[in-house]
This record gives C-alpha cells, sequence and structure tokens, in this order.
C-alpha cells in the first residue's frame, strides 16, 4: 500500500453473478456471502452485486459498469467447458482484447485429465483467458479461475469458488477491516428516524443500518452500525445508546 494511502480509505468491490440458471431459479446462489465474507477479511468492502444472465451483451455492460466504480470486480460462472460458458468471451469483449489459450492452464488442464479420458476441446476451452490475464489455482478440478487487472474470473460452483478465494487470500491491496456493532431495540423505525440520521451525520465515519422485524406481536430493529475505525465505532455506538434512552426506549447491546 502506498504511504499516501490514509489508512481508514474504504477499498471496495463489485461480484457479478452469471447465469441463466440463477436467474430462473433452479439454483439458488451461494456465492455472494462467501464472497462478501471474504472481502470483509481482506479490508474490502463489496459494495454492489448484479446478477446476469448468459448474454454477452449484457455481461459487457456490467463489467464495464462496475469495474469503473471499484476497486475490484469479481464474477462467478460461465468459465466451464460447454457452448454457453461465455463469460471469457464476454469480459474479453469487455477488455477490448482477444481470448487466447494460456499455455499454463492447458499444461495444467492436460494434467488433470491424463487419467480422466484426455484433454478434448470442449475442455480446452477451460483454458482459454482474456489476452494479458494470470491464472487463479483451482484445487479441485484443475480448471483456474482467471485474473485481468483489477477483473477475477472465477467458477460458480461454490466449493470451488472458495477454493480460488483462499489462493487468493492476503494478495490484494485493502484498508482496514470493516468493523460492526449492533444495538436492538422494540421500537417502530419511523419512531426513531430522526436519531438514527443525526447519530450517522454526528460520526462522519460510521454508517447505521436499520433492519426491522416483527415478533409476537411487537415490533422491533436492529441498528447495525458499521466503520472501519474502532473509537469512532465505539462512540457512536454510546450516542445511539444514550439516544435510544433518552427517548424513553431500552437499547439491547449486542441487537435482539
Amino acid at each position: 500500500m502506498s504511504q499516501a494511502t490514509p489508512p481508514s480509505r474504504i477499498w471496495t468491490a463489485a461480484l457479478i453473478v452469471i447465469g441463466d440458471e440463477i436467474l430462473s431459479g433452479r439454483t439458488h446462489d451461494k456465492n455472494i456471502a462467501q464472497v462478501a465474507a471474504w472481502l470483509g477479511v481482506q479490508g474490502i468492502r463489496l459494495k454492489e452485486v448484479r446478477v446476469v444472465a448468459d448474454e454477452t451483451a449484457a455481461i459487457v455492460e456490467a463489467v464495464n459498469s462496475l469495474r469503473a466504480r471499484n476497486d475490484y470486480l469479481f464474477t462467478t460462472g460461465g468459465i466451464g467447458p460447454t457452448h454457453d460458458d461465455i463469460t471469457v468471451d464476454a469480459i474479453a469483449e469487455a477488455l477490448g482484447v482477444s481470448v487466447v489459450v494460456h499455455p499454463e492452464a492447458r499444461a495444467i488442464l492436460e494434467g488433470y485429465y491424463a487419467t480422466r479420458g484426455g484433454l478434448t476441446e470442449a475442455r480446452l476451452r477451460m483454458a482459454r483467458v482474456p489476452e494479458g490475464a494470470e491464472l487463479i489455482p483451482n484445487r479441485i478440478t484443475g480448471a483456474p479461475g482467471i485474473r485481468h487487472g483489477n477483473v477475477f474470473i472465477m467458477a460458480g460452483v461454490p466449493g470451488i469458488t472458495a477454493g480460488m478465494l483462499d489462493r487468493l487470500s492476503g494478495t490484494l491491496e485493502g484498508g482496514l477491516p470493516l468493523l460492526s456493532a449492533t444495538v436492538g431495540c422494540w421500537v417502530g423505525e419511523s419512531e426513531v428516524a430522526d436519531l438514527l440520521r443525526q447519530t450517522e451525520q454526528d460520526h462522519a465515519a460510521c454508517q447505521i443500518g436499520s433492519y426491522p422485524f416483527w415478533r409476537e406481536g411487537r415490533t422491533g430493529a436492529n441498528f447495525v452500525i458499521r466503520s472501519v475505525e474502532l473509537a469512532q465505532l465505539e462512540a457512536c455506538t454510546e450516542d445511539l445508546v444514550s439516544g435510544l434512552a433518552t427517548l424513553g426506549r431500552e437499547p439491547v447491546r449486542g441487537g435482539i
């Protein structure tokens, strides 16, 4: 990290989940949660998630939009051996580069499939990358993920994605991990909206999210305070707790 970079700098990432099967409901995506959790450990905040179909134009538009306004862009899905796995081609188009067979990827696949029927033309598709890309190792099936600049192209299978993320751990430039604290209260959001707004304004380094719920005929909400600075987080939490008490509402530290 550059010496000029302030320690409180918030690094951001976006995720594109690619696949008709996700949009049809046939497959339930599990990658959003694990990518978000992994990024948090790296000190990077997942700011946006978009789910797109297996359509070149949709992928190109999403890639160019999200990579431009985030430090990192991750994609999952569409890098297998079948005809509808078009992610590599679409991202190469978005980046303005050609698609090439990566020699190291080819060698990896040749070794993996040596006792599994050999490297067919379909399997060779998994060695194709946007020109200039690096590989992300995949210890499970051999077929690597791909990195091109700030774009990371990964498998859609959650177990394989997890392995690729593990290999990336500690390799990305990031900021401080995002910290959080939760305060719960049996109160309607509208009753404390002004308090939440003012408390957040008083603590510029913090964000407050409100998450209402209804249980046993009662209305309540959990308020999650987030910051990269521990002292600011604690100060904001204390002010929110005090503010709720002043309104005659009992705060519950840690949430309800």
